[in-house]
């Protein structure tokens, strides 16, 4: 990147960093290496700081925290405001309440992005920053989008899927994309059901980008040692992800005379279920809760897998199989949303219909029995990730859209 390319902007996330969004904190890196010049705001704060990795504590420490103002910030961004710019004051005051349709409980909701926006838009001028660009098109979308409102800046967006469109109408997806100056895709998935929000005239603001995954760094684990089949599952522990799902595949396996054990990599609000489950299908000494772990120690787990299995009833494109199927794991995962746009069934891994137990069964099971088509998928999956979801081509990718769409593109 040339002087006269000089390009800075905000990120807007959530929570960040945060463990179930490292792909975040990646992107942002990458970015940064290639000249983009990147400022991130977090709604919430980080994690405790004993539970980070170093390079999460280095940016957690770099990172603007909206809620860790407070009130007192609030009233600061708002006297900030009515001296710099009073009529986006009201301006953002107005199109929040109108947002939240007069129903009470979203008319409170939207007053708290309201404050966030100000808050947003005080720090951004202190920054001279101009254009902000938000992961998920979730409530911090929404802040951004109040924003665009209250001061002179453009937004853009990262959509993932598939929680944004459960509820387009309280999300206001629609009303993003009109607003926003493009819109990432994480896949074509993704990007169809955006299309059908909008007028065909929108459409020229998508772009297709993959989340990635460095393979320099997560490659080929060692060829099982024999015993027990040792089954991954990483994510978090909530009722989208199927955990339930695959542990009750897990009992017929074993009902079945099979030695698996199941390592479940995560936390959340399902654990305590989930416990109680192993329980009662007395799988107390083949199913592990390893809790949280991060980036760290998180490749000790998959080197230790002979089996990488997602049951998820909703998701985007998980960035857990990418990372196991760069280490050669044989996956297998459900049939939904973007996850046959990584995996091609029965050639990088395994797609089964979601919910279904005896389905999931049956594709460990072949797993179990042919050494041979775990060494294929394996094979297949890591090649795939290489050609289509390696890390450095996602950033290259999103450096030109940066560039090109912000108009500094040579």
């Amino acid at each position: 990147m040339t002087s006269n390319q000089r390009c800075r902007i905000a990120y807007l996330v959530s929570k960040y960093p945060d463990f179930s969004h490292t792909f975040i904190l990646r992107e942002v890196l990458a970015l940064r290496e290639r000249g983009i010049e990147i400022e991130v705001a977090s709604i919430n704060d980080a994690p405790a700081q004993n539970r980070l990795t170093q390079t999460e504590c280095d940016e957690a420490a770099r990172t603007f925290y909206v809620k860790r103002l407070g009130l007192a910030g609030a009233l600061r961004a708002k006297l900030w405001m009515l001296t710099h710019r009073p009529s986006g004051l009201v301006r953002g005051l107005v199109f929040a309440l109108k947002l939240s349709g007069g129903d009470l409980s979203d008319c409170l909701r939207c007053l708290f992005y309201y404050m966030e926006a100000l808050i947003l838009a005080k720090w951004m001028s202190e920054r001279e920053l101009t254009h902000l660009h938000v992961h998920f098109a979730t409530p911090a979308a929404t802040v951004a989008l109040i924003l665009t409102r209250v001061a002179p800046v453009t937004i853009s967006m990262t959509v993932h899927g598939p929680d944004e469109f459960y509820d387009v109408s309280s999300y206001h997806l629609a009303e993003k994309v009109r607003v926003a100056k493009f819109v990432v895709c994480i896949s074509f998935f993704a990007q169809s059901q955006l299309m059908k929000l909008v007028p065909g005239s929108y459409w020229t603001k998508f772009d297709v980008v993959r989340l990635g995954v460095d393979t320099s760094k997560f490659t080929p684990r060692p060829l099982p040692a024999g015993g027990a089949t040792q089954i991954l599952c990483v994510g978090r522990l909530v009722s989208s992800k199927g955990q339930r799902i695959l542990i009750e595949a897990v009992a017929r396996l074993r009902k079945a005379g099979r030695d698996v054990k199941l390592q479940l990599v995560g936390d959340g609000p399902d654990r305590a279920d989930l416990e109680e489950l192993v329980r009662e299908l007395d799988l107390s000494q083949a199913v592990a809760f390893a809790g949280i772990v991060n980036q760290d120690n998180i490749g000790a787990y998959y080197r230790d897998a002979d089996i990488f299995a997602l049951a998820s009833f909703a998701e985007g494109i998980p960035v857990v199989l990418m990372e196991a199927m760069a280490m050669e794991i044989p996956c297998v995962a459900t049939r939904i949303t973007g996850i046959p746009e990584l995996i091609e069934d029965g050639v990088s891994g395994l797609l089964v219909a979601p919910s279904d137990v005896d389905g999931l069964a049956a594709a460990i099971e072949r797993l179990i029995a042919s050494a041979e088509l775990c060494g294929s998928l394996g094979n297949a999956g890591r090649l795939r990730v290489q050609q289509q979801y390696e890390l450095s081509g996602s950033a290259d990718r999103l450096t030109e859209i940066f560039l090109s769409r912000l108009g500094q593109a040579e």
